[in-house]
């Protein structure tokens, strides 16, 4: 066997047992009782990194960093940042800002199989943070509904709603004025109850969807582009109805 086949024979064996782990650990999803600093503030120990340009090029530079006490998505090289426990009704709270210029980035819950879409994006929910469109849906191998379907979610004649390629997968948030300017920073909580997920940016209600097809999963955090920091990253119980 040639070194090319034997290195590519070794990064499929990772990348099989690395879905196995995530089946594994998405069927002992934990329900939080008390609160868990996701980012501890030190390192990266409670995460799992999944570039794909790595995969061909492990000197590439690091996506996820860690500095002056705050977790960065440097943005490049793209792909995720994820949580090695999964969880399950729950109370997410992120604190985050874009200290240069706007762009893309975002929270995926209920995240499962790696790569499921474009061999880039993990079978999930994703909860935009994209600069302008904080709260957005976008679904990923995943699907949620909202009222007012046809207006929050728009599609072409020959697309369905759904989570694959071609699909119309993106769900408009409630307001686009919730964000603070750029450099400041931004209060992003999710609540997910269930098959239901509400989520408010700096204390405004800007999304709530209902009947998603995942209810439990692994948290990530994207690199897609754009430089973000994180301050605080924490899941906890979910508050009395």
């Amino acid at each position: 066997m040639s070194k090319h086949a034997i290195v590519a024979s070794f990064l499929l064996g990772i990348l099989a047992l690395a879905a196995t782990t995530i089946a594994q650990t998405a069927d002992s999803a934990v329900t939080p009782d008390r609160t868990i600093a996701l980012w501890n503030g030190r390192d990266l120990s409670n995460w799992v990194a999944d570039v794909p340009k790595r995969d061909a090029d492990p000197s590439l530079p690091a996506s996820f960093v860690v500095r002056t006490g705050m977790l960065v998505s440097l943005g490049k090289p793209e792909g995720h940042l994820v949580t090695k426990q999964a969880y399950r009704d729950y109370r997410l709270v992120a604190e985050y800002r874009f200290p240069g210029a706007g762009g893309n980035c975002g929270i995926l819950i209920h995240a499962s199989t790696p790569r499921a879409l474009y061999k880039m994006f993990p079978k999930s929910i994703e909860v935009q943070m994209q600069s302008g469109n904080a709260g957005d849906f976008w679904c990923i191998q995943e699907d949620i509904a909202v009222p007012d379907m046809e207006m929050r979610r728009p599609r072409k004649a020959d697309q369905k709603w759904g989570g694959a390629e071609g699909d119309a997968r993106r769900i408009l948030n409630l307001t686009d004025d919730s964000e603070k300017p750029l450099g400041e920073w931004n209060a992003m909580i999710i609540e997910a109850r269930g098959d239901t997920v509400t989520v408010w940016v700096n204390g405004t209600l800007v999304n709530r969807g209902h009947g998603a097809t995942a209810s439990q999963g692994r948290i990530a955090v994207q690199a897609e582009g754009t430089e973000v920091e994180f301050r605080r990253i924490e899941i906890g119980p979910l508050p009395k109805t």
